[in-house]
């Protein structure tokens, strides 16, 4: 399957029960962590179908998705428009001061391992799903690192391959290739390669970040049914606690750390807390010598 067939397979599974509860996860957590990022310039790459940038309030953002999947629009199967929203369209630039006036993410559409931005210009970078569907994974983090600021953040989200979402895709992908079941149907979409969370852990150590949180989620059983899915609404509760890197999808929210970076405002803080230290004064009568010089003598 083709890079480009994968990315629109992935928007139409995205429509199901499984991938509406995975997009309702995911949106809540990249509520929570954008509302507190602050700076200028934030950017999402890939998945429009979640606005992850919704909840923060930069004055400039920008929705990237990969140009390469716009030649297939016209030619996508009855079911998949819908799954592809109007915002896949290219951004004209009263629509883009439109949506600067209403506070929505500016479109662009670009290759996500040679992002058109200056290095150290962007506070904020959001990759769900982005590194999964990306022409070179490696490539596109370094650009992330590149374009991000000291103490940038980048926020990812990914399926868990170590989970029972996981286990089934894989399982599928066995049965196939021994030839007992052609037409099985994988529960997950067939996009690239699902990175593991610990070996994100390990290519975003490698650039000079530190994981500063990390978390789990989407406990329930791979069924199909959305009526299932609700029935199995329990194990969510318990499923943080008693098994949490079994989770269908991992979120990870990194920093860009610069070595021999200087903080400004604590710098600052020292410098007023040591001038407002106390000084001490001493009294002596006026024809007392100072105490060195009388133990000197003339």
């Amino acid at each position: 399957m083709t890079r480009d067939r994968s990315i629109l397979e992935l928007a139409a599974w995205l429509q199901t029960a499984p991938g509406r509860y995975v997009l309702g996860w995911e949106q809540d957590r990249l509520d929570q962590e954008v509302a507190d990022a602050f700076g200028f310039h934030a950017v999402q790459l890939g998945l429009p179908q979640l606005d992850g940038l919704r909840a923060n309030r930069m004055p400039h953002r920008w929705l990237a998705t990969d140009a390469l999947a716009l030649t297939l629009t016209p030619a996508l199967p009855s079911a998949l428009p819908s799954a592809l929203p109007p915002a896949l369209a290219p951004a004209q630039p009263q629509q883009a001061a439109d949506a600067v006036r209403c506070g929505a993410p500016v479109n662009l559409h670009c290759h996500f391992d040679a992002l058109p931005f200056p290095s150290a210009s962007v506070d904020l970078v959001v990759l769900p799903h982005s590194l999964e569907l990306a022409r070179d994974p490696h490539q596109t983090l370094r650009e992330v690192e590149r374009v991000l600021v000291p103490e940038g953040r980048v926020l990812i989200a990914g399926f868990n391959p170590a989970s029972l979402w996981g286990l089934r895709q894989r399982g599928g992908r066995f049965v196939r290739s021994l030839g007992l079941a052609r037409r099985h149907v994988p529960y997950l979409p067939r996009t690239g390669e699902f990175i593991g969370y610990w070996r994100l852990r390990d290519w975003l150590r490698l650039l000079g970040f530190e994981v500063e949180a990390g978390r789990f989620g989407c406990w329930r059983p791979p069924v199909s049914s959305a009526s299932w899915l609700e029935r199995w609404a329990w194990v969510d509760r318990i499923g943080e606690h008693w098994w949490p890197v079994l989770g269908a999808v991992y979120f990870v929210v990194a920093v860009k750390r610069v070595r021999g970076m200087r903080l400004v405002g604590l710098a600052r803080a020292e410098r007023r807390k040591a001038a407002a230290a106390p000084a001490v004064a001493t009294q002596r009568s006026a024809g007392a010598l100072p105490a060195e010089i009388e133990r000197r003598g003339p």
